[in-house]
C-alpha cells in the first residue's frame, strides 16, 4: 500500500501549481493533506475512485485535513474528542480492521514561542490518543508534525535551536511518542541521510540553497517495523512550501 501526505498550504493555491498532476501520477491508496485552508463547499475535489474526508477549522482559511482513500474504513473520527482542540480541524482517524491510520497537523509554536505551552498540552493529549488507539490495533499516523526531531532534520541547528520547531520541549515530545512504541519511518530506512527535507521558507531563497527542516513524518507502530517496504520524501515536487512524504508498507 502506498500512502502519500502533503501540507499544500492552501489547497486552492497548490491545485493551480500541479497538485492534480501530481494526485493522479502518484496514484496512492491513501493521500493526506494537511493545511487545506478551506471550508466545506469551497473547492470542487472529489477524485474518482476515492472515499473522501475533510475536516474543517472553524476559522476561515486557517488549518484544516483532509483524506483519500480507496479503501473504504470500517469507522471515521474527527479530532481526539477534546473540543479545546477539535476546533481547528487538526485531526482525522480512520478505522480498519488491521490497523488505524491518522493525519494530523500538529500546532505550530508560533514566533516567540507564544504558543508553546498550548502545543505541549496539545502533544500530551495526541499522543494519550494515539496511545489508546495503540492498544487495540496498530496505528500509522502522518503528517506535518511542526518539529524536526534530530540535529540531522534541518540545515543550520545550532541557530535555530530556541525557535518554534526546534527547542528541546517539540523535540522530546516527539522522542517520547517514539519511546511509547513507534517508528520514524524514513529513519528506520535512512538513519543517516543528511540534508533532505520536507519543508523550506519562502524566505531568503531558502529551497533553492535547500535550507530545509524535515517536520513532514509517518509514524507507524514499532510492531509493523517488517511490513515497511520504502519511505520516500518527494523533495522535486513543488507546489506548497512543503513538499509530499510518502510511506510504503505492505499490509
Amino acid at each position: 500500500m502506498k500512502f502519500i501526505s502533503w501540507n499544500v498550504n492552501g489547497l486552492r493555491a497548490c491545485v493551480n501549481k500541479g497538485f492534480k498532476d501530481f494526485f493522479d501520477d502518484i496514484n496512492a491508496d491513501f493521500f493526506c493533506l494537511q493545511e487545506t485552508k478551506l471550508q466545506q463547499g469551497q473547492i470542487d475535489f472529489a477524485p474518482e475512485g476515492y472515499y473522501s474526508y475533510w475536516n474543517y477549522a472553524e476559522k476561515k482559511g486557517y488549518s484544516g485535513t483532509a483524506i483519500f482513500t480507496k479503501h473504504k474504513p470500517l469507522n471515521v473520527t474527527y479530532g481526539m474528542g477534546i473540543p479545546e482542540h477539535d476546533k481547528e480541524g487538526r485531526l482525522i482517524t480512520l478505522e480498519y480492521k488491521d490497523f488505524y491510520f491518522i493525519t494530523v497537523y500538529v500546532p505550530n509554536s508560533k514566533q516567540e514561542l507564544l504558543r508553546l505551552d498550548y502545543r505541549m498540552e496539545w502533544e500530551d493529549d495526541f499522543r494519550r490518543y494515539v496511545c489508546q488507539l495503540d492498544k487495540k490495533k496498530p496505528v500509522i499516523f502522518c503528517g506535518d508534525l511542526n518539529v524536526a526531531h534530530k540535529e540531522i532534520d534541518l540545515k543550520n541547528p545550532k541557530t535555530n535551536h530556541h525557535n518554534a520547531g526546534f527547542t528541546d520541549e517539540e523535540r522530546e515530545k516527539l522522542s517520547l511518542m517514539l519511546d511509547a512504541g513507534f517508528t520514524d519511518t524514513f529513519r528506520f530506512f535512512y538513519p543517516e541521510q543528511e540534508s533532505i527535507y520536507s519543508w523550506w521558507s519562502y524566505r531568503f531563497k531558502a529551497r533553492e540553497k535547500n535550507a530545509g527542516w524535515r517536520i513532514d513524518y509517518f509514524i507507524a507502530s514499532k510492531r509493523l517495523d517488517d511490513k515497511l517496504t520504502d519511505a520516500k520524501i518527494h523533495t522535486e515536487i513543488l507546489g506548497s512550501d512543503h513538499c509530499p512524504v510518502e510511506l510504503d508498507i505492505d499490509l
